[in-house]
């Protein structure tokens, strides 16, 4: 029996729906990045409502006197749980620091500031939810034809969840480092599966490609210098934050002296990246590959921006309002180096394609 695919137009719509995914993703990241940058990660201290409301109070007169030791009462509850399932699977030293951590001991004053962004980033998140679940659900027509993209739609949903539980946790650990650490990454898998899972789905128009040999070995390690300082620029946020709040937020240009190495590993990661997207562009120029060209240089150009905010940072006392930038250029870097990757995968294939048939 013949499998009929989706028509154009359908597996058109259903790119389109990936894509106003994949920017709702980014959204999430640059909102979340403000959440971050302006300390409003505890501006709701429960979740997934707010101060106990699915709308959050514009006044601390709304709040009951005693507010701040039941929603600490709360979230130590909700601890207490995490460090038992941490224990049984053998990580109880990090069960006893969520027990002992002097952070996650301490509620957060009503500030209707932070309250608002926080709730934001919240709906921000129940928006992408939303979009996730009718993107898996126009890939179910998929099924019978590339299963693969049903599967990928399935596995963001699954994932979605998943980061809707972390934050909660997130939450629940007022904002203990690792936690937030761990909460990133998920972002990044999502917008690859979205990507792949649109890609696959828009048949490209078969056409020859000029063959960039080595732009798949440049791409992946620039892919994986990418998640690594991803990664270790949220140690450096996080030492950030611990190095402020020791000094009362205040004589911010001398925070950068007060970091430890971590800082110069993530400094140093920024000339790898550069290099590697250097090479990039010159492996495309050679191959004479215009697509993939344009693609190498615009990647290169979001590099260059990404060092520049990165050295703003840390010279003018870490500006609140480029901090969101800095992360959100890092994971766009990533979004655009794994689309590109596709492409590139795909010149290859068609490649052997067009040989086969010219033989």
């Amino acid at each position: 029996m013949k499998l009929t695919p989706p028509n154009k137009s359908y597996a058109k719509s259903y790119g389109k729906l990936a894509v106003i995914t994949i920017m709702a993703v980014y959204l999430l990241i640059l909102v979340g990045g403000i959440v971050r940058s302006s300390g409003s990660g505890m501006g709701c201290p429960d979740w997934p409502k707010c101060f106990g409301s699915w709308v959050p109070p514009t006044d601390e007169s709304q709040l009951p006197a005693d507010y701040q030791q039941v929603y600490l009462e709360k979230r130590l509850a909700k601890n207490e749980r995490l460090a038992n399932f941490l224990e049984r699977i053998g990580m109880g030293n990090t069960a006893h620091e969520l027990r002992t951590e002097e952070a996650i001991l301490q509620e957060s004053e009503f500030n209707v500031v932070n309250t608002w962004i926080e709730y934001i980033n919240r709906l921000v998140g129940v928006a992408i939810g939303l979009l996730i679940i009718a993107t898996f659900i126009r890939s179910l027509k998929f099924w019978n034809y590339k299963r693969s993209i049903t599967l990928l739609s399935g596995i963001a949903l699954v994932l979605v969840i998943f980061q809707g539980w972390l934050g909660a946790l997130v939450v629940s650990t007022n904002l203990l480092p690792w936690m937030v650490t761990i909460h990133m990454l998920p972002a990044l898998l999502l917008v690859a599966l979205l990507e792949l899972a649109s890609y696959r789905a828009q048949e490209q128009p078969a056409r020859y490609f000029t063959q960039a040999k080595g732009a798949t070995a440049a791409l992946w390690a620039a892919i994986v210098l990418t998640v690594l300082q991803v990664v270790i620029g949220t140690q450096v946020r996080e030492a950030i934050d611990t190095i402020a709040a020791g000094m009362a937020y205040q004589n911010r240009a001398l925070w950068v002296d007060q970091l430890d190495v971590v800082f110069y590993i993530h400094r140093s990661f920024s000339w790898l990246l550069l290099l590697a997207h250097i090479y990039l562009l010159y492996i495309c120029i050679g191959a004479k590959n215009r697509e993939l060209t344009r693609w190498a240089t615009v990647l290169l150009v979001i590099v260059l921006a990404e060092a520049g905010v990165g050295i703003i940072l840390a010279y003018f006392g870490f500006p609140a309002v480029l901090q969101p930038v800095h992360l959100l250029l890092g994971t766009l870097l990533f979004g655009l180096q794994f689309y590109m990757l596709l492409i590139v995968r795909s010149s290859t294939t068609q490649q052997v394609n067009y040989k086969l048939q010219t033989c």
